[in-house]
């Protein structure tokens, strides 16, 4: 059954073409901004370590606090009561491929995980010519262990190349599950997979996963764009995406930002909305993309609210908007970093500008995602093997 507290809401932001994460069950405290404050000064404070490569974080909106960290070989830990639990939680690393860009890259909890004790994850699979699997599984009689065992595999997708896997997924407050598809590798896009409806990649998907649709272990939504175009994949949101590695919804506002990651010249943040082309590869960020397209029309095609260049990084990380208290000066921030410079940055969007993206701090970390607790609070992943929580410094 959908989450019928958030019905009026889902409508309203469909009429926009937005869409958002769930609100948390255990939760329903959110910081609204009134006024945008001075940036704060802020610190990161360990909140666990002795991870290996670890690529995720999140939390399962059940009331129990814990938090769910991904390893990228195919492991997934839980940090409980600011310990980390000594038996891995889920562990499929003879299923998964891993290293580079590949492996096990997300997991997303069903909104009505505490009564159904499902979940999905994101992972690579070499078996059968290399592939992304999105998958469910269930919770064992222990809730702190999952049922390996269970899995059904709910979506196929077949990478030409071991690079740009996305690898991203995230459930709506309208119940439905987000994919984020990159082009499937390689230099310039060869395959123009980003500007091709009839594929799966390059694109940020949306199904339903309580529903089977004929042929299909998942639906598609009556409301997604493309579903009476022949030529296009019913489960497309929106598309001309290289390699969205981390999105994230504002649950207060519902706007969804990705983090594209470019090729050789700009990182750019989106605002994903129903429907929308978003460049590439005609455009890599708001520059039309050097050595395929140099001039381009941009007739159509949605530009980024943020983009940078090599002077700051190298490797954008989606994040997200701060809706914690905690940190009253953040309130509303978009969080988000870069792998290669190891810097994080607060940005503030309100339709249909930016306006202010300032840098936050510069941390030592290879920063590989970003997650929150059930209230909220924004955390770090440095892949070197720590998770952080973001504090005030005071």
């Amino acid at each position: 059954m959908r989450l019928l507290l958030f019905a009026l809401f889902i409508v309203l932001i469909s009429q926009q073409g937005l869409s958002a994460e769930p609100q948390n069950t255990a939760t329903t405290k959110l910081c609204g901004v009134k006024e945008i404050l001075p940036l704060p000064i802020i610190k990161l404070e360990i909140a666990v370590k002795e991870l290996k490569d670890p690529v995720h974080i999140t939390n399962a909106g059940d009331g129990s606090k814990r938090l769910f960290i991904v390893e990228q070989a195919g492991v997934v830990r839980i940090l409980k009561d600011g310990k980390l639990l000594p038996v891995p939680f889920f562990d499929i690393k003879k299923k998964v491929k891993s290293g580079g860009e590949m492996g096990l890259l997300s997991i997303a909890f069903h909104p009505e995980f505490a009564e159904n004790g499902r979940f999905f994850v994101n992972y690579t699979s070499p078996k059968g010519g290399l592939h992304t699997v999105v998958s469910e599984f269930q919770i064992s009689k222990n809730p702190d262990i999952a049922d390996k065992k269970s899995e059904r595999v709910i979506l196929t997708v077949g990478q030409p190349f071991t690079n740009h896997n996305g690898g991203q997924i995230a459930f709506g407050p309208d119940g439905y599950l987000y994919i984020g598809m990159g082009d499937g590798g390689s230099a310039n896009d060869p395959h123009s997979h980003g500007q091709n409806l009839s594929t799966l990649l390059g694109a940020m998907l949306r199904i339903d996963v309580d529903k089977k649709g004929a042929g299909l272990e998942y639906g598609i939504p009556d409301d997604n764009p493309f579903t009476t175009r022949a030529d296009a994949r019913p489960e497309i949101w929106a598309y001309g995406l290289r390699n969205p590695w981390r999105f994230s919804f504002d649950p207060l506002t519902g706007v969804l930002y990705a983090g594209d990651v470019g090729q050789g010249d700009r990182e750019e943040i989106d605002i994903v909305e129903r429907g929308k082309n978003y460049g590439w590869n005609i455009m890599e960020g708001s520059i039309c993309t050097p050595g395929v397209n140099p001039k381009c029309d941009m007739t159509g095609l949605t530009l980024p609210i943020a983009d940078y260049g090599r002077d700051e990084g190298i490797s954008v990380i989606g994040g997200y908007v701060y809706r914690g208290t905690d940190i009253p000066a953040l309130c509303g921030s978009y969080i988000y970093g870069d792998w290669g410079s190891r810097r994080m940055w607060a940005l503030h969007h309100t339709s249909p500008r930016v306006i202010e993206n300032k840098l936050l701090l510069d941390t030592k970390f290879a920063i590989s995602s970003f997650g929150v607790d059930e209230d909220y609070e924004v955390f770090v992943v440095d892949y070197s093997g720590s998770v952080y929580k973001i504090r005030q410094k005071q």
